[in-house]
């Protein structure tokens, strides 16, 4: 008699967000295999489905942000902006998007692994020859021309965020930072510094602007500065006071650093450099054009400058720098068409569960007569206006994520019942203030929010007295509020 064969064990299940990662484990029908790369916002796992499907004849990657309290909130919204916006991308110059884990278990992103290195160690061999600057500059140029068709601008092209498949394409990776005209951007919404990265940045970005394509230029022209002289046009400013000299500082021309660079490509890169987004390429294929046929490539004055500007130039354009304000383009192909927004202001934390209850119904009904509507779920994290807050709560756990999880919990009957898919109309939005009605009626005017709804707890003669957040929003709010009570006799 022989004996059964016995079982194999299948690998453990990743029980929630607060497991540490290791290899073996099992998360949605994905096995960890090995980590791969460790940074300071996300960490990056090889792995592979127990189930192969025909149509990934791919190896996978697995990213998973690090959230382990005290975190920047950008860092936690730029991983949501991330997997908003891949789904929305197609074609060779992206990574394939594969699935998405939620916060309410484990956030991650899972997308097609794009062998070999990215662009950035190639920045500590520069300068390179001519003719592989001018390669690398046609490729990724190529790859910007692709995703700007597709409504988006990158907003971080850098040498970390290029990567090339075998045949060469340039792939570009990490849309934290990206700007979708069809896609809700939260983080214009919630944040009011500059985002991007310091030596990269264009000057609307500088001043605030996320919608021009054309930002995507200035930081190609940067890189291709830097790989052919071995130095950054604009160094490495850690502060907006640094990131503003570009306003009206110009560059060392590239000429007086390498000398056998040819004037076309000075007059490329300085075109790309250009402070203000008209005096660019107003494309990504009229650089490519370029770069292709240098020899067709019209010089002026930018092809033989060996100088930066005089102080007195200088001067004067710090003066004008300092009343300007960058022009939004609109969008990014074409000026996206504004529907309703409706903002749900939701006390996760201190609202019944009664209360919470009736808010929701009574947004429901409002969504649902407005198809077209968007809907911000909004919840405000009260912080001290002096002293210390503590991010973490007694378990180490992020109570901004907490509060987040909490939100979506929240509305998760809200997408169930009106059938909403992922596309954008339904956001969510932790805000730290130490005054929640300030807060709620600062986004709303940021926003251009058209209607508030929010709760309203019973009246009380100490709230009478000291006044409520529902009453400081309908006096200082410009637009509609409507306020929800709890029910009576619940």
């Amino acid at each position: 008699m022989t004996d059964a064969a016995t079982p194999e064990a299948s690998p453990p299940q990743i029980p929630g967000p607060d497991t540490p990662l290791a290899a073996g484990m099992l998360l949605d029908g994905f096995l960890l295999e090995a980590p791969l790369h460790q940074g300071g916002m996300a960490n990056l796992w090889s792995v592979r489905r127990l189930e192969p499907r025909a149509d990934e004849p791919f190896e996978l990657i697995m990213k998973v942000p690090r959230i382990k309290g005290g975190e920047d909130p950008a860092t936690i919204v730029g991983f949501e902006v991330e997997q908003m916006i891949m789904p929305a991308l197609k074609g060779p110059h992206v990574p394939r998007f594969v699935a998405r884990g939620d916060w309410t278990r484990r956030a991650y992103i899972v997308m097609e692994r794009i062998p070999g290195e990215s662009l950035r160690p190639r920045l500590d061999r520069a300068p390179l020859p001519l003719d592989e600057v001018v390669d690398i500059g046609i490729r990724v140029a190529t790859a910007l021309q692709d995703l700007h068709r597709q409504h988006l601008v990158h907003l971080d092209i850098k040498p970390s965020n290029i990567m090339f498949r075998p045949d060469g394409t340039a792939v570009l990776v990490d849309f934290g930072l990206s700007r979708h005209d069809h896609l809700p951007d939260l983080l214009e919404e919630e944040f009011t510094l500059p985002m991007g990265t310091g030596p990269y940045m264009s000057p609307e970005q500088v001043q605030f602007v996320r919608s021009d394509p054309r930002s995507d230029l200035f930081a190609l022209g940067v890189m291709m500065y830097h790989l052919a002289t071995g130095e950054r046009p604009f160094g490495q400013p850690t502060s907006v006071t640094g990131l503003r000299r570009r306003l009206y500082e110009e560059p060392v021309p590239p000429r007086a650093i390498r000398a056998d660079l040819p004037p076309w490509f000075q007059e490329m890169v300085l075109r790309c450099l250009e402070v203000k987004p008209e005096r660019r390429y107003q494309s990504a294929s009229q650089l490519v054009l370029d770069l292709q046929r240098p020899d067709a490539v019209e010089l002026t004055r930018r092809a033989t400058r060996m100088t930066r500007a005089g102080r007195l130039k200088t001067l004067k354009r710090w003066f004008i720098a300092l009343g300007s304000e960058a022009e939004a383009s609109g969008s990014v192909t074409e000026q996206v068409k504004r529907s309703p927004i409706l903002m749900a202001a939701v006390d996760v934390q201190g609202a019944s569960p009664a209360l919470l209850e009736q808010l929701r119904e009574i947004v429901r009904r409002m969504v649902q007569t407005e198809p077209g509507a968007r809907l911000a779920c909004v919840s405000v994290m009260r912080t001290a206006r002096i002293g210390l807050d503590e991010l973490t709560d007694e378990q180490g756990r992020s109570v901004h994520v907490k509060q987040l999880v909490a939100l979506k919990d929240w509305a998760h009957p809200l997408r169930k019942s009106l059938n909403i898919t992922d596309d954008g109309r339904l956001t969510f939005h932790v805000l730290e203030a130490p005054d929640p009605a300030a807060a709620i009626v600062e986004f709303a005017a940021k926003n251009g929010v058209d209607h508030v709804l929010m709760g309203a707890r019973g009246a009380s003669a100490l709230r009478r007295y000291l006044g409520s957040v529902s009453a400081q929003v309908v006096a200082e709010c410009s637009c509609s509020v409507t306020v929800v009570r709890e029910p009576e006799g619940r």
